[in-house]
């Protein structure tokens, strides 16, 4: 169903997100690498203290799409195998919970891969 109330939430966060990682960009020498990293471990935070769900539940995609998401997707099933499985748990848990995810993105850059060529800079 269209809800343009919810899109309007989702571009708003999401866009936010964005904004942060461009400020980041352009007014430190932190390197891109270092940006996303940096959201990953902030998602890891968010879900590590709770927060995370409550923000998922106002903006949707806005903010589980974006690398915050990913982080709290690893620390969501590193959390919940360790409850679970116990010490063993907190290590495999977060790889399983994401692991969809990581293979759809190696499928993808592998097809981008095979239809570009790769060009180096001047």
């Amino acid at each position: 169903m269209f809800d343009p109330i919810m899109y309007l939430k989702v571009f708003l966060v999401g866009g936010f997100v964005c904004m942060i990682g461009q400020i980041l960009i352009i007014t430190t020498k932190m390197t891109s690498a270092r940006i996303l990293v940096s959201f990953l471990l902030f998602g890891v935070a968010l879900e590590a203290l709770g927060l995370f769900q409550p923000i998922r539940d106002f903006a949707g995609s806005g903010i589980t799409v974006p690398i915050i998401g990913f982080g709290a997707s690893l620390a969501h099933g590193a959390i919940d195998a360790g409850n679970s499985m116990g010490l063993l748990g907190v290590f495999t848990g977060g790889l399983s919970a994401v692991a969809g995810g990581i293979a759809a993105a190696i499928l993808a850059g592998y097809l981008v891969g095979l239809i570009f060529t790769s060009k180096t800079k001047k």
